[in-house]
């Protein structure tokens, strides 16, 4: 049935769930009763007070529809609204007063992201783990993150986009995927720069002789040597009083994380199966725990502060864009602190269309969103913060979960998933009043179904939309400003993987689609490259002239293009591929001699240096 805008059907019920949806083809699907019905039993009953209960998120010059109302601000001073909030309101969250039994969370927001005016940057994306160094422990890090800012600097570059830092369980097997972490409030201690232990390939301490650039990452190895270094470091350690400061500062939220990570070395990284009195994070034999493993605690907490200060080293004064994964493992840190807010009889992922017929399962549960708005959006704007922090920058993975999330009931497909709606307007600003505390720019990841509005809203919040040569239909030069271009992402061919034909073999190898299927996809990418003779070089330079074309605020290149790389770091709904764990074929140290590198920045740098 034709899609039609002012369908009823189309619009979603108390729980926010859409009964029927619209699919590639502008039709309107029905989505099956039995999924609506294990969606609304698995996320609860909204509660009927949440409406004049739950936090408000407003801006300046708005009318809270309260009349004259006191508001205790978050630096302690009491103010007055009449009606509209005033135009000298200071922006955070606050607490309205008199308001019934508790008081009424008020979030006073900017409504747009921190962006300077009139700046334009070119920068490299950067699979982190993938760019190994010569003194490094056999995965890339937040030194070898360091060296890359310096040579990029010294290029003229802008910023980096760098992958999910996310913390995973302290636990073998090591999750490969940075896109489901443990939790989206801290990092992974793999990162860390651990000096003195071997670099994980061939026994040499540092020098990184021998080393086969081109193996998978063996992040099981690279873990166990750098957790056994760091557990002597912290060991021969005298007192650090900053260290202790720090965590005092950290407060709840650091000390529930460092426990969890002591649960997961002793019962395994799903708290789903621990033992029943160890499942609630506030439990009296949970507390127990705690205080018997004190010093483990305090170690699992050490790391985080190691990061803190070697993220800090490696940014410098270089915009670091850093990634938000759309959500965690349900077992995780973050599944165990925040129960009563995820949904774990539910997964989210993507609705079938005319590259996938049977859909995504992403393996996350999503946030029930009722129960985000009864939490105040604590769990949302603890991500947000945390993924900010140090860097500059967020780029938010599948910005339309912001808007709709497709949910997927446990054991169910893809297929008889259906959309929920999320409380867009509310998260738009939230993320606004966090850039603009963090002063930290924002990009949408909006590839794939976007719905109608949801460009428009990101532009209207001044949040940069992500455009690439492989999907847009339009030449670069049409592209919007307020974007970030660039070719390709970690989950679609490179340019020399297309070229070559290897991403093709790759695919044929390890994926289920007919190879007749992926041929003319491919055909349908080469056609994007304005050149496809020549060498490689010459192909990958030509790609990026075009590119540098696009008025985009951003302009990004690969690293993986600068080098050549023909692998792809991560090919979807395969098991039987190294995803995730494919290096770079050369070190870091290695980037400065490259010609390609060189010649890529030095036309990036000029398009933006004309524009």
């Amino acid at each position: 049935m034709p899609f039609d805008a002012a369908d009823d059907r189309l619009l979603p019920d108390a729980w926010g769930i859409h009964a029927f949806w619209v699919n590639a083809l502008d039709e309107v699907v029905a989505v099956p009763s039995d999924t609506v019905v294990a969606l609304r039993a698995a996320m609860g009953v909204p509660p009927d007070d949440l409406e004049t209960s739950g936090p408000l998120v407003t801006r300046r010059g708005h009318d809270l529809g309260l009349g004259t109302i006191d508001v205790a601000c978050e630096d302690g001073v009491r103010r007055t609204i009449d009606g509209v909030v005033p135009d000298d309101f200071p922006f955070g969250y606050h607490d309205l007063v008199d308001t019934g039994s508790r008081p009424r969370r008020l979030i006073v927001s900017p409504g747009r992201c921190w962006l300077p005016e009139g700046w334009r940057a070119w920068g490299w994306t950067v699979q982190l783990y993938a760019a190994r160094s010569h003194a490094g422990a056999g995965i890339g890090d937040l030194a070898d993150l360091r060296t890359i800012r310096q040579w990029a600097e010294e290029q003229g570059a802008g910023f980096l986009l760098i992958n999910p830092l996310h913390a995973v369980a302290p636990t073998w097997p090591q999750e490969a995927s940075p896109y489901l972490p443990a939790t989206r409030r801290f990092r992974n201690p793999i990162y860390l720069r651990v000096d003195g232990i071997d670099n994980g390939a061939d026994g040499n301490e540092g020098d990184g002789a021998g080393t086969d650039w081109h193996a998978p990452i063996d992040r099981d190895a690279v873990w166990a040597s750098k957790l056994a270094a760091l557990e002597k470091q912290y060991q021969d350690a005298a007192d650090v009083p900053d260290f202790d400061a720090w965590r005092a500062a950290s407060g709840e939220p650091m000390e529930t994380f460092a426990t969890w990570c002591v649960l997961a070395e002793v019962y395994g990284p799903d708290w789903r199966v621990w033992p029943e009195e160890l499942r609630d994070p506030e439990s009296a034999e949970v507390h127990r725990l705690a205080e018997d493993r004190a010093e483990r605690v305090r170690f699992h907490a050490w790391l985080q502060w190691l990061l803190d200060r070697q993220l800090g080293e490696a940014a410098g004064d270089l915009t670091i864009i850093q990634d938000l994964p759309i959500g965690v493992d349900g077992g995780g840190a973050d599944g165990w602190a925040w129960q009563d807010t995820l949904v774990g009889a539910v997964t989210v992922g993507a609705p079938p269309d005319v590259l996938n017929a049977q859909g995504q399962s992403w393996g996350s549960p999503p946030l029930a969103p009722w129960r985000l708005r009864a939490a105040n959006y604590v769990p949302f704007i603890e991500s947000i913060r945390a993924t900010m922090a140090g860097g500059g920058g967020i780029r938010i993975d599948h910005v339309m979960g912001l808007f709709r999330l497709w949910w997927i009931p446990q054991g169910g497909s893809a297929r008889e998933g259906a959309y929920v709606r999320y409380p867009a307007a509310d998260l738009l600003d939230i993320v606004a009043l966090e850039s603009h505390r963090a002063r930290s720019l924002v990009v949408g990841e909006d590839l794939g179904t976007v719905e109608p509005g949801v460009r428009e809203a990101l532009a209207e919040h001044a949040m940069l939309s992500y455009r690439l040569l492989w999907f847009e239909e339009d030449e670069p030069a049409a592209w919007p400003e307020l974007a970030m271009a660039a070719i390709t992402t970690h989950d679609l061919p490179t340019i020399a993987g297309l070229w070559t034909g290897a991403d093709l073999e790759d695919q044929v190898a390890h994926v289920a689609t007919p190879r007749p299927t992926l041929e003319r996809d491919r055909a349908a990418l080469m056609a994007r490259l304005p050149r496809t003779e020549g060498e490689i070089g010459d192909v990958v330079e030509a790609a990026y002239e075009l590119l540098a074309e696009s008025p985009c605020v951003l302009v990004s290149a690969s690293l993986e293009d600068a080098v050549g790389q023909t692998q792809r770091p991560n090919m979807p709904a395969t098991r039987t591929r190294p995803n995730w764990s494919i290096p770079l074929p050369v070190p870091v140290e290695d980037l400065v001699d490259l010609d390609g590198a060189t010649r890529l920045a030095a036309l990036l740098r000029a398009a933006v240096r004309q524009s």
